[in-house]
């Protein structure tokens, strides 16, 4: 099974590498990144005609659908979607735990003035992603922290705290995957649709929440406008396609586990699971 799974990984990197790093394929992939064709496919996935498609994805991601609520998938997004049974992401409630909003890859980043540097990516602003000079200026020499979420991850995401939010912002774009092989190719997410939400929690300070749609979601659906939050209260989810969340920290609010810096500094992403601690609140 391993063997498999790293065999698909090469050659769908394989079929990235020459969209993202030849003209030949950057001309093809023009068409893939725009939003109708986003889209058209969501449309199709949300329909009945689509159900087909639910046994193979299934059998090629590993999923156990006894771990969710699962009795009745109308159309493959219906199990894209897929709620998972509650005692499987047990929430960490202690108030200083930092919790994982969602399941994913994780890198952390440090934000050097109002620029974030990934390693061995393309490096944007804090301004460029949240298109808000104002807002963007809380996080100088913050931490950002990126959730990278593969098709095969639950895509639902809670919120990290009590506290209250503001109303979400959509900010149009394009639709580029977000696999390394394109985060190196350019700016990604400055790039891509985005919806972002401020949360000023209870316990780490004001912190933005950005979800970033990729090649293929067909949306970035959140649940609630402007108002209280708990933690580990769902959010929203993404529909179709590998996703990103995004969370925005400000400054000595919070400490992460060292094994989550070490791992960022060598380049390399940890799993992590939604509601789980990764750091303590300064």
């Amino acid at each position: 099974m391993r063997c498999r799974v790293h065999k698909r990984k090469r050659h769908d990197d394989r079929a990235l590498r020459f969209l993202y790093h030849t003209r030949t394929g950057r001309m093809l992939l023009k068409p893939l990144t725009c939003r109708p064709v986003s889209k058209m496919s969501g449309k199709f996935l949300d329909s009945p005609m689509s159900k087909p498609l639910i046994r193979p994805f299934v059998k090629k991601n590993n999923i156990d659908l006894n771990e969710f609520y699962a009795d009745d998938l109308r159309c493959f997004n219906d199990c894209f979607t897929r709620k998972i049974r509650e005692p499987l992401r047990p929430i960490d409630g202690r108030p200083e735990s930092l919790i994982a909003p969602c399941d994913g890859l994780l890198s952390v980043y440090p934000i050097d003035g109002d620029t974030v540097l990934p390693v061995k990516q393309s490096r944007y602003t804090l301004p460029d992603l949240l298109e808000d000079e104002h807002l963007a200026k809380r996080y100088r020499d913050g931490l950002c922290l990126v959730f990278r979420l593969c098709v095969h991850h639950y895509h639902r995401y809670c919120y990290l705290d009590d506290g209250h939010k503001g109303e979400n912002r959509f900010l149009p774009g394009k639709l580029h995957t977000v696999r390394p092989v394109a985060l190196a190719a350019g700016p990604v997410f400055t790039q891509n649709c985005r919806e972002l939400t401020v949360l000023n929690t209870d316990h780490f300070g004001l912190v933005t929440q950005v979800e970033v749609g990729a090649m293929l979601v067909g949306k970035i659906l959140n649940h609630h406008g402007a108002g209280p939050i708990r933690r580990g209260q769902e959010k929203g989810m993404f529909l179709y396609g590998g996703s990103t969340v995004i969370l925005l920290l400000e400054k000595d609010r919070a400490a992460l586990s060292p094994r989550l810096l070490e791992a960022s500094l060598r380049g390399e992403e940890v799993p992590v699971q939604m509601g789980q601690s990764i750091g303590t609140a300064c």
